[in-house]
């Protein structure tokens, strides 16, 4: 039987994109690690972590997503630093101050100056390198003056702790005030096929300004990576019975975009989630997705995502669905 023809554009040089007005060059899928700080996902251990993390340098992925708060303390940070350990100078370390967990186990939001110093440090020593590449704010703090968040920011980066500076989780409002006392390279967003409210507003002023957009929930929380059908039978535990996205019509909804996206992956010889990577990474104003994975064929597939395009037959039939 043949094989199907791959309906796609090469892009096989798989080039790396500038952060921000920075010199870091980072590849278009990044690798979020939330997974593998075992909080939240099931069947977590350090050997696969590790296998893991060098595999996705292995696909060329680059830019490592972590947080202080990424693991009760620190797991995140400390496996990267056994996976990269030889390896420094292939990865992009993105990292981010200002959440963090109480010994009782409840999730803190603390940007204060001093709060956001001892992160940075912690994280320093944890992952086992001289400066991070990219620290965000993970989220505003209201108790907290913007301003002074965000010059906490700048002095960490003028002596050399980090390279440069983003927020997430900001509105553009947010986004403003931020970047008139510290410069952002980078903002860090959810967004994926359902959700594009950004494209209206924080889009384009990054794109203006040459702002990095590196967005999160690509797959919206595996719903997109196709795997995920009508009758899918979600543990009663599972958190994403909470999203609006995994209920009744909405459910539908990308159910229908989901029928429509198999019958283009099938053509490309691609599966789902990586027509949904390369969809996301080649949309106006998006210099990188990132993909979250515990196991290490998980982020070789959507490595796959890359060094390719779809062919505007596909996009036109992927926008009007989602017109």
């Amino acid at each position: 039987m043949n094989e199907p023809i791959a309906r796609i554009t090469s892009d096989s040089d798989q080039p790396l994109r500038n952060l921000g007005n920075t010199d870091i060059r980072i590849a278009p899928v990044g690798m979020g690690c939330w997974p593998i700080a075992g909080m939240t996902s099931i069947g977590v251990n350090d050997q696969d972590s590790i296998r893991t993390v060098q595999k996705a340098i292995d696909c060329g992925v680059n830019m490592l997503d972590t947080a202080f708060g990424y693991g009760a303390d620190g797991e995140s940070d400390r496996l990267i630093r056994k996976s990269i350990i030889g390896r420094r100078e292939q990865v992009v370390i993105a990292s981010k101050a200002g959440m963090h967990w109480t010994a009782d186990g409840k999730r803190c939001f603390d940007a204060s100056p001093d709060r956001i110093r001892l992160e940075c440090e912690a994280s320093l020593v944890r992952l086992g390198v001289d400066e991070i590449d990219l620290f965000y704010l993970h989220a505003v703090d209201p108790n907290v003056a913007l301003q002074d968040s965000a010059r906490a920011f700048e002095r960490l980066r003028l002596e050399g702790k980090i390279r440069s500076v983003g927020v997430s989780n900001v509105t553009i409002e947010e986004l403003i005030s931020f970047d008139r006392v510290c410069e952002v390279a980078a903002v860090q967003p959810p967004y994926n096929m359902l959700q594009r409210g950004i494209e209206t507003d924080l889009i384009p002023w990054c794109i203006q300004r040459n702002v990095s957009v590196i967005n999160y929930w690509p797959l919206m929380k595996g719903l997109l990576a196709g795997k995920i059908r009508r009758r899918h039978a979600f543990d009663p535990a599972d958190k994403r019975l909470t999203y609006e996205v995994f209920q009744g019509e909405q459910f539908e909804h990308a159910q229908k975009l989901l029928d429509c996206l198999d019958s283009i992956a099938k053509a490309a010889g691609k599966t789902v989630a990586q027509v949904v990577v390369n969809w996301t990474i080649h949309q106006p104003g998006i210099t990188a997705t990132l993909c979250g994975a515990k196991r290490d064929w998980q982020i070789e597939e959507t490595a796959g995502g890359m060094g390719w395009r779809l062919e505007d037959a596909d996009l036109d039939q992927i926008s009007q669905f989602l017109q």
